[in-house]
């Protein structure tokens, strides 16, 4: 069954555009969870322009579902994630200046790094996934880098949603079939929302997980935080 990871790294950005602590990004987390989220996913980046890693380093004791940490494995990422150990890391390729991740990996090309990076994490206990474009040979080399899981990069899938649900999910299930054939798990994120969702999970039902914040958060301004979870938890729980 797909689980709900909730990306909070826009309540981070609501925080710091003000200074102070209003929202209180820690206690956004543990309501979350307590509204039905299986997971907290945050992104923390060089400039912290939302998370912090300080508040990474302050959301592990205090969640009860997976936690998971993404972003480019540089070394003062590679360093926060061995001392916090989350549950999942999930390895993406953004620079440092990007607006929002915008690709996945070339795991034919960065293949050596990204086999050094999965043991390194692998060796910590800590489950790892690659940040993948919709490609099925993306996958296979992915799982030739030693990762646990793939993550399905889907803003191409939601841009195209709208002009065509078959044409824009075909790359999708090629590749999550590929990866389910090398016996890697599924996560998917980005864009997606409530209108794309529950086709994405019923064309895709062994996705694992779905990693989901900008829509979910813009969602929560008309509908409130704990009715946008059940909302979303609506378009994943349908099997």
């Amino acid at each position: 069954m797909t689980r709900l990871s909730v990306n909070i790294n826009k309540i981070a950005t609501l925080r710091n555009a003000r200074g102070g602590n209003m929202p209180d990004v820690l206690k956004a987390a543990k309501d979350i969870e307590s509204f039905g989220a299986e997971g907290i996913t945050v992104h923390p980046r060089p400039d912290e322009r939302h998370i912090r890693y300080a508040d990474a380093r302050a959301l592990k004791p205090l969640l009860h579902t997976e936690f998971n940490i993404e972003g480019n494995p540089i070394p003062s990422f590679i360093d926060l994630v061995e001392e916090i150990r989350p549950a999942q890391v999930t390895l993406v390729p953004d620079a440092a200046d990007a607006i929002t991740s915008n690709a996945g990996w070339d795991t034919v090309r960065h293949r050596t790094f990204l086999t050094e990076t999965c043991a390194r994490f692998k060796a910590a206990g800590i489950r790892t996934s690659i940040f993948i474009d919709p490609k099925p040979e993306m996958a296979e080399a992915a799982a030739a880098c030693g990762c646990d899981r793939v993550e399905l990069y889907t803003e191409g899938y939601a841009r195209l949603y709208p002009e065509g649900r078959e044409a824009a999910i075909a790359p999708y299930l090629a590749t999550a079939e590929a990866a389910r054939n090398c016996g890697l798990g599924l996560n998917a994120g980005h864009d997606l929302n409530l209108e794309n969702l529950e086709y994405f999970i019923r064309t895709i039902p062994w996705t694992d997980e779905v990693s989901i914040g900008h829509a979910l958060i813009c969602d929560a301004l008309y509908l409130g935080l704990e009715q946008t979870i059940h909302e979303y938890l609506k378009r994943i729980k349908i099997f």
